[in-house]
């Protein structure tokens, strides 16, 4: 396991227990990250961002997810499952991590901590998240370029200067 995996699998710890018991003390997670870590600052560094952005960005990553996972809510989705999905939903939109890294991240953390299917329906809810951010960006940078290109029509235009 790689140092970032294990720090991938204590936030997953921390999120877990976030879900289960919502009113526990942050500085207590905190000390957690940092013992399980060994205090390594680079690793600690690490999970405690992206715990703060998974936390951060959880209504909406709860909301994508729900629009993704079709024929799951969240509420019966499998606690670690939930978990695992909001980290690597996290990763895909909000970090510079490789979407197929991070898929692969999340699909080792339902395998190691999830049920028997939960690997293979993270992989799935992952993927088709993926494939949206990919098209929503493509999009994106499509109409950016063809509003640079609209400027660069009309820069020149003006009246003619003969």
């Amino acid at each position: 396991m790689t140092r970032r995996s294990r720090a991938r699998e204590v936030v997953l710890q921390v999120l877990f227990e976030d879900d289960m018991n919502p009113g526990h003390s942050l500085t207590r997670s905190e000390r957690f990250v940092r013992q399980r870590l060994n205090h390594d600052p680079a690793l600690v560094e690490f999970a405690l961002t992206l715990l703060a952005g998974v936390r951060h960005h959880r209504p909406e990553l709860d909301r994508m997810l729900a629009e993704r996972a079709q024929n799951w809510s969240l509420r019966r989705m499998a606690v670690t499952d939930r978990n695992v999905l909001r980290l690597g939903a996290y990763e895909i939109l909000c970090t510079e991590m490789p979407g197929r890294v991070a898929i692969n991240e999340a699909v080792e953390l339902a395998r190691r901590f999830g049920a028997g299917q939960s690997a293979h329906f993270v992989n799935g809810v992952l993927d088709r998240f993926l494939k949206e951010a990919q098209q929503q960006r493509g999009s994106s940078a499509q109409q950016q370029q063809a509003g640079a290109a609209a400027g660069d029509e009309h820069e020149g235009a003006g009246p003619d200067p003969s």
